[in-house]
């Protein structure tokens, strides 16, 4: 095919027709077409955008370049929670287990960090021994025998997908509504779920800037994905703040494992029952999302989810004991060192995007497709709008390599923080689509 003319036909603002974008993923996905090519047909679609038929096409062809699961008949829902990604997200390492634990099969495809947030598969994989490459076979196994599994695309499931969020990350390309829609609902359409949440986040570090754009990715998703068959619905949160108190891919799963023996943010925790009582609603389970929610609550204050986590982590070839071990352990990273506040009163901003961007130059994020992730570093200890500091208290903690690349961290994330002598007034963490 002539790539070439797609590309200047989209860059124009032209309509593709869904052979052609069929015919172009297949060539990507089988190596036809280039890395630069389909760079700057990337671009072409983050600018000029996609009419809802093209944004189809392209979701259904990115399905079809691989496997769709095929579970045997069970009683038990299939269903899935997938995040726009935000600094802090470790929701999905709490919830699937909890899911499993409310009776649901949770087949969870997720994918890896890009841009400044965080991937589930980077922190999973920061657990040791733990592997996220499950065959569909494996997969669908291990679904029907613990009810969860968490892994990333493989050979054999929506690879096409897996070439292009790789290059997205490194081009600037992240956030387009067609392109996300279409990423997202490939792997969730693959898992062959009956039921989906969607949390898309929005603020200063989220690829949605605000929430009228929030709603728009929302309606997307929502709309193709009913479509297609899929029960869904979405929540929005913001991303103006990190979620929880800590970034950096073990800090967060750490706090994961906090929030599972109910000692975790509230925010955190916030998220975590939302999602659970929106897919109890979804599937019958509860007539109302207030008492889904408190089903969740109690199932997770029980402390099975915490037990499903380890049992997870054995049935994925992680180390329990050794995983165990770690999490007794205060810091894994060489260099740990504390920002104090420079004088008393109430923490009136924490800039989310300027932590993500530290987490990343630290290490923990993506700089190229081929960057390697230092699970060990990050943030953590954060202060949060509202909590009330005494000069010199902590407002932060900084895991690095080394003392110079500490300290160089230290200087900008000072920046990321504002004090006031008022509490501030907080807005809404979580809004109706």
């Amino acid at each position: 095919m002539n790539f070439l003319s797609i590309i200047e036909k989209k860059r124009d603002g032209g309509e593709l027709s869904a052979e052609t974008i069929s015919e172009a993923v297949a060539g990507f996905a089988d190596g036809g077409i280039p890395d630069y090519q389909m760079a700057a047909f990337l671009m072409a679609v983050c600018c000029r955008g996609m009419l809802a038929d093209e944004t189809r096409a392209l979701t259904l062809a990115m399905r079809d370049s691989g496997d769709v699961l095929d579970f045997p008949v069970d009683e038990r829902p299939l269903v899935d929670k997938h995040s726009t990604g935000g600094v802090g997200d470790k929701v999905s390492i709490v919830l699937a287990p909890l899911l499993a634990c409310l009776g649901f099969r949770v087949p969870m495809i997720s994918g890896r960090g890009l841009g400044i947030t965080g991937g589930t598969l980077d922190k999973l994989e920061s657990i040791p021994g733990f592997t996220t490459q499950l065959s569909p076979a494996r997969l669908v196994e291990q679904v029907q025998s613990i009810g969860v599994a968490m892994g990333g695309q493989t050979a054999e499931m929506a690879p096409a997908d897996k070439a292009l969020y790789a290059l997205r990350d490194v081009t600037g390309t992240v956030p387009s509504i067609p392109l996300i829609t279409a990423s997202i609902l490939s792997k969730k359409l693959a898992e062959g779920i009956g039921a989906l949440v969607m949390d898309i986040k929005f603020g200063r570090a989220a690829f949605m800037p605000d929430i009228e754009t929030a709603r728009k990715l929302a309606r997307s998703i929502t709309g193709l994905a009913s479509e297609c068959g899929v029960k869904t619905t979405a929540l929005l949160t913001r991303m103006d703040t990190p979620l929880g108190r800590a970034a950096g891919n073990w800090l967060e799963v750490k706090e994961a494992v906090d929030c599972l023996d109910c000692c975790s943010p509230d925010d955190l925790r916030a998220v975590t029952l939302a999602c659970a009582g929106e897919l109890l609603v979804l599937t019958g389970q509860t007539a109302d999302t207030s008492s889904g929610r408190l089903r969740a609550m109690e199932e997770l204050d029980s402390g099975r989810p915490r037990a499903k986590l380890d049992e997870l982590v054995a049935a994925q070839g992680g180390d329990v004991a050794g995983f165990g071990g770690l999490l007794q352990r205060d810091h894994t990273a060489p260099v740990v060192r504390e920002l104090a506040a420079g004088g008393a009163g109430f923490i009136t901003r924490c800039e989310a995007r300027l932590v993500g961007e530290i987490v990343r130059d630290l290490g923990g994020g993506r700089l190229m497709k081929d960057s390697v992730i230092d699970s060990s570093v990050g943030i953590d200890q954060l202060a949060k709008p509202g909590d009330a500091v005494e000069r010199r208290g902590t407002m932060a903690r900084v895991h690095a390599r080394t003392e110079a690349e500490a300290k160089v961290a230290l200087a900008r994330l000072e920046a990321a923080f504002e004090i006031g002598e008022e509490p501030p007034e907080m807005s809404a963490f979580i809004e109706s689509v």
